[in-house]
């Protein structure tokens, strides 16, 4: 059975599609935009950049009032342990960053997986608060300790932030693994963790008899005109680590159109938590449908009373007015999430503006996460509102 929104449906109410225009259009403050496009080039510059490459888009209500792309899309050959240094290529060897570069989204494809759940809480095939046990009475540590749907939305399951998958053996020993996990703190504390989206993966996966990522693309992706979104590999995507051991947790070398997240590849790169590429752009059309309560011309992705309930404090899948990486567009209702490879999105309905960072921190190597530049592009946003 089709989601029923799944083929672009509910065509009687159609929201305005995104187009470019000058920041007045948009009802924002050009200069303030344009201390916003500075401070994202700047992040690419310099010896030793935030990013190698980053690119942003923000707009106001239908409007996309600036779409800027700065740095290198792949600017290293590896990375040198003994001086703490990128291996830089020869200019004419390195990948510009465009507006349409695909990057990887890490953990923003966590946004996608809650969609996708609520577009199935929509459609009554699945309990907001049943047990997960009623849906995968093989995962036996989730059932005893009764975690519910709404608890792996809200990362309340109490589960561990990860496991060691990308160490198992085989798919057997990792399906085992997680089937056994119980979680770590008592169920209704929070506690953020990747598991929470694995396990609601399965849960989708066993009710729809379908994939997560045909999922995503039959009832998101597709709908919504999303041509340059999808689990990889995407050979044309921004590279991001020289993967190694100790720093990283698998030796596979200069990873560029293949999932970065060790637990996601070892998973065959579709996982709840991590494994879709995208660009700015399209992921704009996501923040613009949700704001326009779960339509995008003619088609609709999920119900506005549904995208309130995706929206409301706490947050399903989303972090809620966060000021760390959202700044000061925090406060009043704003939504969004991090990426572990340099990405984040913020989409606040009191102010109808959206603000999409793309970029590869993580090139050539991981480090500590520096989430300042994330929420000072979005306070500019914020400052921006007329």
């Amino acid at each position: 059975m089709e989601h029923p929104y799944g083929d672009g449906g509910s065509r009687e109410l159609s929201a305005p599609r995104l187009r470019t225009g000058t920041p007045e259009r948009a009802g924002l403050d050009p200069a303030e935009l344009g201390h916003l496009a500075a401070e994202a080039h700047a992040l690419t510059t310099g010896a030793h950049p935030w990013a190698a490459g980053a690119v942003v888009v923000a707009g106001r209500g239908p409007v996309v009032a600036l779409a800027q792309a700065a740095g290198w899309a792949v600017r290293y050959s590896g990375y040198d342990p003994e001086t703490g240094t990128g291996v830089e290529l020869p200019l004419a060897d390195r990948v510009p960053a465009t507006v349409d570069t695909p990057f990887d989204l890490a953990s923003l494809t966590k946004l996608f997986t809650a969609v996708a759940a609520v577009q199935q809480i929509e459609r009554g095939t699945l309990g907001m608060d049943a047990r997960v046990g009623a849906y995968l009475p093989e995962f036996t540590a989730a059932a005893r300790h009764g975690i519910t749907v709404r608890q792996l939305l809200t990362h309340t399951s109490g589960l561990r932030p990860e496991l060691p998958l990308y160490d198992c053996p085989g798919a057997a020993a990792r399906l085992a693994m997680l089937q056994a996990e119980a979680p770590a703190a008592e169920p209704g504390t929070h506690l953020y963790s990747d598991l929470n989206m694995l396990l609601l993966q399965h849960v989708l996966e066993r009710i729809t008899g379908r994939t997560l990522d045909v999922l995503i693309e039959d009832g998101i992706t597709r709908p919504l005109g999303m041509t340059s979104t999808g689990f990889g590999p995407c050979p044309g995507a921004a590279a991001t680590e020289d993967q190694w051991r100790p720093w990283a947790k698998a030796d596979r070398g200069m990873l560029r159109g293949v999932v970065h997240d060790e637990n996601a590849w070892a998973l065959g790169g579709v996982a709840g938590h991590a494994g879709l590429f995208s660009t700015a752009p399209d992921l704009a059309v996501f923040c613009r449908a949700l704001l326009s309560g779960g339509a995008y011309g003619p088609a609709r992705v999920l119900g506005p009373d549904f995208v309130e309930l995706l929206l409301t404090p706490p947050g399903l899948g989303f972090a809620m007015d966060q000021p760390w990486f959202m700044g000061e567009l925090a406060g009043g209702g704003a939504a969004g999430h991090t990426g572990f490879t340099g990405t984040s999105l913020v989409l606040d309905p009191r102010t109808d503006t959206f603000l999409v960072l793309l970029a590869n921190t993580v090139h050539p190597r991981r480090r500590p996460p520096d989430n300042g530049p994330r929420a000072s592009l979005a306070t500019h946003l914020a400052r921006a509102v007329v």
